[in-house]
């Protein structure tokens, strides 16, 4: 008897968007929801490890920018990977890494140990966001904007969740324990879903690039270039994109706030995100991905003015949650127009580059903005040098589409 591809069990013959699709992504965003949190928990930590390690503000944030960069590298390695050998075993060796991350974190005894055991979180969690979101992407065709971004938000359904459950486990266990937990934790967890994920999947090979659908959008330029211009843009939106999502918590301890505060903030700024990142694959859907770039940068820009006029508590947690609903679709959407403009058979390879480029501008920004606060005694021009960074993004941008537009007129 033939099997349907709408079985329970995986089909013999996968179709793109169809129900098995739709059952892989949710299986995807559980995975990125529990792999992402060391992109979470070490800005929770960064002013009680600054305090224990007798460190500056600016030493301390070295941790980000060690998580970031290997974020950045693995998102590269891991997308390499998943083309050669599939999605799960890059998963699983991203397990590995985070279990020795977070386990080795907890027994650091300087403040450079326990910076360089945030690369191996970074390198672990770079499995569960840019190799899903290529893997979704070839999951799907007519909702393939939608499918990235979900793929994406399971980054920010991390940071709803676990900036409050490594505060409070800190609170009532000390930051050593909290990270040991959850390296072991997560662990367990993420091996029986990759597991189910594995079955799910079965022994079908992957659709070949060969059958993707081509580039539908010609923007007349080169594809290294391309991929440079778009690394450029991604470094700019992310510096002024980090300057919230990095120092908020400490922010809200300079102010009398307290870290609690913080970590709320930090949560509700990316449970908007989410709203965001699938919004914008809604979007992207329908005008493009360049345009809903465009768009996410220039709200970006706005919310980010904010944080220099108003520092209130109500006001923080009004604009916390404005800039997570304006800038939550940035990074998905460089996927998608590297899907929209390149061919499918180089796809993976400039995703990882270009999130790799966003990653140097989140670990830069990070740290830049704990520099910047060391030498002023303020964030003020943190925040002032992230709407810089910001305009420079909505130019590029801006550049690109007044080039593909003159180019199209002159068709």
């Amino acid at each position: 008897m033939p099997v349907s591809i709408d079985s329970a069990s995986h089909p013999a013959v996968f179709t793109p968007d169809s129900r098995a699709a739709w059952a892989r992504l949710g299986i995807a965003l559980i995975i990125g929801s529990i792999g992402s949190v060391g992109m979470w928990s070490v800005v929770v930590v960064i002013p009680i490890v600054q305090a224990d390690f007798g460190a500056t503000r600016g030493a301390a944030s070295l941790a980000f920018t060690c998580t970031m960069l290997g974020f950045g590298l693995g998102g590269v390695a891991m997308g390499k990977l998943s083309d050669r050998f599939g999605i799960v075993p890059a998963i699983a060796i991203g397990i590995v890494a985070m279990l020795l991350g977070y386990v080795g974190a907890g027994y650091a005894a300087a403040l450079w140990q326990f910076n360089l055991m945030h690369f191996l979180i970074g390198l672990g969690a770079a499995a569960t966001f840019g190799p899903l979101m290529t893997e979704a992407s070839h999951w799907f065709d007519r909702h393939r904007g939608l499918a990235v971004t979900i793929a994406a938000s399971g980054n920010y359904i991390a940071g709803t969740f676990w900036p409050t459950v490594v505060e409070r486990g800190t609170a009532y266990a000390g930051w050593r324990a909290t990270h040991i937990a959850i390296g072991i934790g997560c662990t367990i967890v993420m091996a029986i879903v990759v597991a189910v994920l594995r079955w799910q999947i079965g022994s079908e090979t992957v659709r070949s690039h060969a059958d993707a659908p081509p580039p539908r959008v010609d923007l007349q330029i080169g594809t290294n270039a391309l991929t440079a211009v778009l690394g450029i843009a991604a470094i700019a939106c992310c510096v002024a994109m980090s300057m919230p999502q990095v120092h908020i918590v400490a922010y809200c301890g300079d102010l009398g706030y307290g870290v609690a505060r913080g970590a709320e903030m930090l949560s509700l700024m990316l449970a908007f995100g989410i709203v965001s990142r699938i919004g914008s694959g809604f979007l992207a859907d329908r005008i493009g991905g360049l345009r809903t770039l465009l768009v996410g940068s220039i709200a970006q820009g706005v919310a980010l003015m904010f944080y220099l006029f108003f520092d209130g508590l109500t006001s923080l947690y009004i604009i916390s949650a404005m800039f997570g609903l304006f800038q939550g679709g940035i990074v998905p959407s460089y996927a998608i127009i590297i899907r929209e403009s390149m061919p499918s058979s180089v796809a993976a390879t400039r995703v990882g580059i270009v999130i790799f480029a966003s990653v140097i501008g989140m670990s830069f920004g990070g740290w830049i903005s704990g520099v910047i606060f060391d030498a002023t005694g303020s964030y003020a021009a943190a925040f002032l040098n992230g709407v810089g960074w910001n305009a420079l993004n909505i130019a590029i941008v801006v550049t690109l589409l007044l080039r593909a537009r003159r180019r199209m007129a002159f068709a």
